[in-house]
């Protein structure tokens, strides 16, 4: 069985790469100064920030090429399991971590914040590629929060610190907009394996026997993380993946309605819906109607 380390603080973590800790929660790592290591798999307690100087197309993680090269950003939150490829090659990192540990946002309004930062439930090949510029402003917040670790601990500290970590993951989610902006053509792509992945499922009969199609399900048939395939599917289109696989199932509906010898109750379970009720209910807050209501009107 491959081993899988466990990082539950932050001086473990900067032990097992050989980073000097000045801070019990938190840590700015500089790869550039640590020794070569090999890389394991690790079960994270803790949240990580990885900024790679590296193409994107370079690394090992199975990522494809893309337009922006100058750094990559990876994310990491705590309960995951973290690596890279178990080769056992010997590895010469080159970039920087932030690592913090859960405990340094307790009583921050970053606490409750922190979930809504979706992209550290993305998987590494969804990471943020970014420009000069955008490396730039990441590598600033970096070094302003190294600045505040390398202080005397004092009543300001935490509060600084959480601030230009906040600042950090705010950029991050401008720049994962530009990503999803920027990559139009990726986009356009997915959301035509979407609508086909869509379109076979209720032709094949999958419904019948799998049910309805979730928004986990269609993202792992899809080969994304069900947040970024979330998150690009809202930037793309306006509505949630929910709400968009909810309108193709009206519109499969709809045409099956035509049917008259399919009684609603035939046609929900044809759907997937495990009870008809579900399905009028569903029908009617998306068209004003019932089933039975649009099928004498149309």
């Amino acid at each position: 069985m491959e081993r899988i380390d466990r990082i539950e603080t932050i001086k473990q973590y900067n032990d097992s790469v050989g980073a000097e800790t000045l801070h019990p929660l938190v840590s700015v790592v500089n790869f550039d100064e640590i020794p070569t290591y090999q890389y394991f798999k690790r079960y994270m307690g803790v949240y990580c920030v990885f900024l790679k100087y590296i193409k994107c197309g370079d690394m090992r993680y199975g990522c494809q090429s893309y337009d922006y090269e100058d750094g990559t950003l990876v994310f990491i939150s705590p309960g995951q399991i973290y690596g890279i490829d178990g080769r056992n090659e010997i590895i010469k990192p080159w970039g920087k971590a932030l690592v913090f540990h859960p405990d340094l946002l307790a009583g921050t309004s970053l606490a409750k914040q922190i979930k809504d930062y979706s992209f550290f439930s993305y998987e590494v090949n969804e990471a943020l590629h970014l420009s000069k510029k955008e490396r730039k402003a990441i590598n600033d917040c970096f070094e302003k929060i190294l600045t505040e670790i390398d202080q005397n601990i004092d009543k300001h500290s935490k509060t600084l610190i959480v601030s230009n970590i906040e600042l950090l993951l705010n950029y991050c989610m401008r720049y994962y907009d530009r990503q999803f902006i920027t990559r139009n053509h990726v986009n356009k792509d997915i959301l035509i394996r979407f609508e086909n992945l869509l379109k076979d499922y209720f032709t094949s009969g999958k419904s019948k026997t799998l049910g309805l199609p979730s928004v986990t399900y269609c993202a792992e048939q899809l080969f994304l993380s069900a947040n970024y395939f979330g998150d690009l599917i809202k930037k793309e289109t306006g509505s949630t993946a929910l709400d968009y696989i909810q309108s193709k199932l009206i519109e499969e509906a709809k045409a099956i309605l035509f049917d008259h010898e399919k009684s609603v109750s035939d046609i929900a379970y044809e759907l997937g819906f495990k009870y008809q009720q579900h399905f009028t209910r569903l029908f009617k807050q998306k068209t004003g109607l019932t089933p039975l209501q649009y099928r004498v009107n149309a």
